[in-house]
């Protein structure tokens, strides 16, 4: 079976597992269920949910105790979208191809749209304990948890995400330790939530997490700086939102403080010790490790 053929099929389970847990739309807050189903079934490449089902497996996890996090890692990280399209973050019209939450749904219900999802995922990702399999299974469910609130909160990506905001309204381009931490906490949080998630699921030591960890730190950097390169080359038929935001927000990206060609060598540099790292485990997943190459090299 070739990659992009296995790549679509395991994708495919994904939908099927996130559409288990979507809400129903019905009741007087059927509006906002409506809102929140529109903004995660929009598509997008499940990057996320991949991942963690991806390092589960790598470590010889079983049964189906990582489904709920997959499910809530994606609503976590759609809410985080339906935000930063807001107008009052980077008011884009556009996200994977089709108007965005807020433009068909209005403002305040995209709000409520983001809050519901956040709230939601933590709802879903609490369903793992019924799914565990005896003590130790939910001891590493309430770890797992631990994980995933915290790269997404204050410390994680709402950190990096306030970060960015202050980076924009100050007088003074960002430095690169500044853009490092919004990418780290921004984008490359929630990757380690995944892939944290994942392993720690499977029963990986803690040696082992913590090099997971660093090895998600290494894609989400080189994601983010690869997006940059993309908002700068891409088009709107490609990336399925509009070019050249980044400019139109007069952000600082890696791309306009190293320049074109150094970003492209840090994202190859990047790329190819996150796979060292994931070829470096006793079980390795060829998938996962091809799926990293070419995620980080994408054209949109």
């Amino acid at each position: 079976m070739n990659f992009e053929m296995e790549r679509k099929e395991k994708a495919e389970k994904i939908e099927a597992v996130i559409a288990e847990y979507l809400p129903r739309e019905e009741g007087y807050q059927k509006r906002v269920e409506e809102a929140m189903n529109y903004s995660i079934l929009a598509g997008g490449k499940r990057l996320r949910p991949m991942l963690l089902k991806e390092t589960f497996d790598m470590f010889g996890g079983e049964g189906r105790v990582a489904e709920p996090f997959m499910a809530a890692i994606e609503m976590i990280h759609t809410y985080s979208l339906v935000h930063d399209d807001l107008p009052c973050m980077d008011n884009d019209e556009y996200r994977r191809g089709r108007k965005t939450t807020h433009a068909v749904y209005g403002e305040g219900m995209a709000v409520l749209a983001g809050d519901g999802l956040l709230n939601f995922a933590f709802e879903t990702g609490i369903k793992a304990f019924f799914l565990a399999r005896g003590e130790r299974e939910r001891e590493k469910v309430a770890q797992a948890l631990r994980i995933f609130a915290g790269k997404s909160g204050i410390y994680g990506m709402i950190g990096g995400q306030t970060a960015d905001i202050e980076a924009e309204n100050a007088q003074d381009e960002a430095t690169e330790e500044q853009l490092l931490f919004i990418h780290e906490h921004k984008t490359a949080a929630l990757i380690q939530s995944a892939m944290m998630t994942g392993a720690i699921l499977a029963g990986a030591s803690e040696e082992e997490v913590k090099k997971v960890e660093k090895c998600a730190y290494n894609i989400g950097i080189a994601f983010q700086i690869q997006d940059d390169i993309l908002d700068v080359t891409g088009s709107l038929e490609t990336l399925g939102k509009e070019a050249g935001s980044d400019e139109k927000n007069k952000k600082t990206t890696y791309v306009t403080l190293k320049g074109m060609e150094e970003a492209k060598k840090e994202v190859e540099r990047l790329s190819e010790e996150a796979v060292a790292i994931l070829s470096s485990f006793g079980q390795r997943n060829l998938f996962l490790e091809e799926l990293i190459r070419r995620l980080i090299t994408r054209e949109k």
